[in-house]
C-alpha cells in the first residue's frame, strides 16, 4: 500500500504504507486512510512528529533504520517538508 499525503503549498508527498501508518501515529493520529489535518492543527502535529523523531535518535542503531538502513529520521524529511509548507501557508494536509 501506498498513502500519499497532500496540500496545496508542497508537492504530494507519496510513503509505503508502514511508513506513513508510524507518521502518521507519532503524529497524534489514527492510522486511518483516508484522512486530514486541519490548517490550525498542522503546528502541533509537525512538533509532535519532530518530538517522535529525535526521541527515536537515541534508541540503538538497528531499531531507528530499517532493513534497508534507511533511517526513520531521513524517511520523515519529505513528511516534515510538506508539514512545514503547509504550516507556512496555512492550509490543510490530505492524505489517501
Amino acid at each position: 500500500m501506498l498513502v500519499t499525503f497532500t496540500t496545496d503549498a508542497y508537492a504530494d508527498t507519496i510513503m509505503f504504507g508502514d511508513v506513513a501508518l508510524a507518521m502518521l501515529k507519532m503524529m497524534g493520529h489514527s492510522e486511518t486512510v483516508p484522512g486530514a489535518i486541519l490548517a490550525a492543527d498542522i503546528p502541533e502535529v509537525l512538533n509532535r512528529l519532530k518530538a517522535a523523531i529525535d526521541a527515536k535518535k537515541d534508541l540503538p542503531t538497528a531499531k531507528v533504520m530499517d532493513e534497508s538502513g534507511v533511517s526513520l529520521a531521513h524517511r520523515a524529511l519529505p513528511l516534515i517538508d510538506l508539514l512545514t509548507a503547509a504550516a507556512k501557508a496555512e492550509v490543510d494536509v490530505m492524505w489517501k
